[in-house]
């Protein structure tokens, strides 16, 4: 693009009056390998009436500049010295003055005829020094800088250099809110280019961009002075002209080959104390118009502030109804019972599988309601730690590797479904239900999928209302293959790279085999495989095939029912909000445990944090290995992981019993809490401590 195209996105930018209507509804540009080929189809003037038609004004003069970065940064150290700014204050003004002069100083050549979406053709170190140095100017260069800088595209890529926006608040906030409206109101095309130059900023550079963008949104949120920023109702447009333009950024991090930063990196924190549900419920009845909501644009919404949105969603659902079983009741004059506003489970310890699904089953229409479980034959009121031991000691059943619904693999420490072909999908149902009703009832499972598990989860989102529709069928690669078994990536990896003669020297067909329950299947990729050698030429498509085969295909009637039975609990608008990784979480926290943040988060009855139990407590459990202290969160939690909010939200107690020093500790689970007798000595308490959560199961718990 030559600086014509610059004067062409400039015309579009002077389209949109600063005043106008914003419209942020839409989705983010398609990735066009060529985004010109939209402008090819033109009216041209010899197909106009000839009292329409006018003259073109002549071609500009683009001017050439030829001072160097090094140059600029010579003549910034001889005015630091000097107090003679001239020289540079003549440059910032020339190079501000016009459009055209600012286009031609910064770009790599001189007479270089375009630009592309992978090169800007912009010198950026160039660009980055000038506006480094912008704030040792004296303040009458800066102000004719801002005033300047509004008017070219080209500075626009680059605006959020000038530190002036963070450290002169509030006077350069409203220019800076118009560079962001003007850079958010341009055309999907110009928005094409902009991601792809954004990708190619320093991970410094690019940092500090979002940030900067975060420190606007959060400052118009919540100002210091409100008294120094314009009325929200005459700058309504700014916070969605910043959160445009940080989902340019986080469109350009998605389409990097390797993210420039993490996605957790693009939450911002401070939407954590806003009116999320009120923003949700407007998504919800809007959708992705033109009414602004941070819901559009769900990549800014922290983990906390999804998984709250996800239970307040699921309590609405489960009070209706609650609610509705109510209504039905009364209605037919029979007597209420209050059982009918939960979801009541009533299983036997030696049944556990079979009893769950049975229950499920029997109770399908009240999933969305709290649940209660209730074990046969013992005493004791689910007050939340039966529920959660009835999740731990399900799933640890059902993926068990004898119990052949899941296999599990040493090497990536992980499990995955088995191939196996049946009658009877449900168990896998069952499954599905379990994660689902987790995430509605804020229980964290011990459960090790590989990742691309939920990308399958999400794809689709919501369940397709033609039952035909397939679901779960994830576009996965060979990397997604190398998270669940990466001794047979490893080996397809080099297949791809291999610089022989594919076909002599490996002989292999497009058939694969498998064993399944001991016996081992054949299955041709396409159609005729075992016929189709693999070669040089077709090796990509073998590998493609195969992953598709290995983790869509082969397992597609086992992850089916896991799919339905998840979206049957958790079917909600609220999962569109949310990436594969943030579903992870939501269901089974987080491994990393950080012991040192419960004992400054612990409460405590009876003792208190400076006793010398407690004391020796914290020394035994610091120094457990990570094993133990997994078995400690399970022992008093009910779950060996961390929620979302951290183990903060954990509510851990430890309570003094009066009884002998002989006692195991015991533990309250529905309340997160852990009860000691006074030791001896740490010997002893460590002793006592690693045989309890060694034997926690039945035992210990309430």
């Amino acid at each position: 693009m030559c600086c014509h195209g610059f004067i062409f996105l400039r015309s579009k930018i002077a389209a949109h009056p600063l005043e106008g209507e914003l419209v942020l509804g839409r989705d983010l540009p398609p990735i066009c390998p060529d985004v010109r080929q939209k402008h090819q189809h033109r009216i041209t003037i010899d197909i106009l009436p000839p009292e329409v038609r006018a003259r073109f004004a002549s071609d500009p003069v683009i001017p050439i500049r030829t001072k160097t970065a090094k140059e600029f940064q010579e003549d910034i150290e001889r005015a630091t010295v000097s107090g003679d700014w001239k020289h540079v204050h003549d440059f910032y003004l020339t190079t501000f003055d016009s459009f055209l002069e600012l286009n031609a100083a910064f770009k790599k050549e001189a007479n270089a005829p375009f630009n592309t979406i992978e090169d800007s053709g912009i010198n950026t170190k160039f660009v980055n020094a000038v506006y480094d140095a912008l704030l040792l100017t004296p303040p009458d260069t800066q102000r004719a800088v801002l005033k300047g800088i509004i008017n070219s595209f080209s500075a626009l890529i680059f605006l959020t250099q000038i530190k002036q926006f963070l450290s002169t608040y509030p006077a350069t906030y409203v220019i800076y809110a118009h560079l962001l409206r003007q850079i958010a109101a341009l055309a999907e095309a110009d928005h094409n280019f902009l991601m792809h130059w954004f990708k190619k900023l320093s991970q410094k550079r690019f940092k500090q961009l979002v940030e900067r963008l975060h420190f606007f949104i959060s400052t118009r949120l919540f100002p210091a002075k409100p008294e120094e920023l314009p009325p929200m109702a005459k700058c309504y447009w700014w916070i969605p002209s910043a959160t445009k333009v940080l989902s340019l950024l986080n469109a350009a991090n998605s389409i990097s080959c390797t993210p420039i930063m993490p996605f957790v990196d693009f939450y911002n924190l401070t939407l954590d104390h806003t009116d999320f549900m009120e923003d949700y419920h407007t998504w919800q009845t809007h959708g992705n118009s033109t009414r602004f909501t941070f819901c559009q644009f769900p990549f800014i919404l922290s983990t906390v502030v999804k998984k709250a949105i996800i239970q307040k969603d699921s309590e609405q659902q489960m009070i209706s109804m609650a609610r509705q079983s109510l209504v039905d009741k009364v209605s037919r004059r029979q007597r209420v019972d209050m059982s009918l506003l939960f979801l009541n489970i009533k299983v036997r310890r030696l049944q556990l599988v079979s009893d769950s699904l049975d229950e499920l089953a029997r109770n399908r229409a009240d999933l969305k309601k709290k649940l209660k479980v209730t074990f046969v034959g013992e005493a004791g009121l689910d007050m939340g730690g039966l529920t959660k031991e009835w999740f731990l000691l399900l799933i640890r059943q059902i993926f068990h590797t004898d119990y052949g619904m899941f296999t599990f693999f040493n090497d990536s420490h992980c499990h995955w479904f088995s191939s196996w072909k049946c009658d009877n999908y449900s168990e896998f149902r069952l499954v599905g239900a379990l994660m689902g009703l987790a995430v509605y009832n804020s229980i964290t499972l011990d459960i090790r999928f590989p990742p691309c598990v939920y990308k399958k989860l999400l794809t689709p989102p919501v369940v397709p209302c033609d039952p035909d529709t397939p679901v779960g069928m994830a576009t996965l690669t060979l990397d997604d293959l190398q998270q669940v078994m990466p001794d047979l990536a490893h080996g397809l990896a080099e297949l791809l790279s291999y610089e022989g003669n594919v076909e002599e020297d490996f002989c292999t067909t497009f058939q694969v085999s498998q064993e399944e329950l001991g016996v081992i299947k054949s299955y041709n990729l396409k159609p005729g495989g075992d016929k189709i050698p693999v070669t040089n030429q077709n090796r990509k498509e073998y590998v493609q095939l195969y992953v598709d085969f290995l983790l869509n295909k082969s397992i597609y009637r086992q992850f089916a029912a896991f799919f339905y039975g998840f979206h049957s609990v958790c079917a909600s608008d609220a999962l569109l909000l949310l990436r594969p990784e943030e579903v992870e979480i939501l269901v089974c926290g987080s491994p990393n445990l950080d012991m040192s943040s419960l004992q400054k988060a612990a409460q405590y009855e009876g003792y208190s944090k400076t006793d010398p139990t407690i004391r020796a407590f914290w020394d035994v459990v610091l120094a457990f290995p990570l094993e133990l202290q997994k078995k400690l969160l399970h022992f008093s939690t009910g779950s060996d992981r961390v929620p979302v909010g951290g183990m903060a939200d954990l509510n851990f107690k430890i309570s003094k019993i009066d009884a002998s020093t002989d006692w195991l500790p015991i533990s309250h689970t529905c309340f997160n809490q852990i009860c000691l007798p006074t030791y001896k000595n740490k010997k002893e308490l460590k002793q006592k401590l690693t045989i309890a959560i060694s034997n926690a199961e039945g035992f210990g718990l309430e």
